[in-house]
């Protein structure tokens, strides 16, 4: 098990490293992630199972909601369910 974490990149798991907001407002793994390496997937879900995938999921919310997909109260409620995770 130990092997496996040494070898591992150094930017393993880190959201903005490896899934950063691009130029458009939207988030999008760089080629030397998604074409290079060999741990992406486990990679990306561990980045995004951190403490930074909330505000992924708060992005979301919010372009859903300017959308139009979601109303009000279904982007509040989602939000507050959010807050109350990270609070625990």
């Amino acid at each position: 098990m130990d092997s496996e974490k040494e070898n591992k990149p150094s930017c393993y798991g880190n959201l903005e490293s490896v899934f950063p907001m691009g130029d458009d407002g939207l988030r999008i793994s760089p080629d030397s992630c998604r074409l290079e390496c060999d741990h992406r997937t486990e990679c990306l879900r561990s980045a995004l199972e951190g403490s930074m995938g909330d505000s992924v999921q708060e992005e979301l919310l919010d372009r859903n909601y300017g959308s139009g997909k979601i109303g009000f109260f279904e982007r509040w409620a989602k939000k507050k369910t959010l807050s109350t995770n990270n609070k625990k």
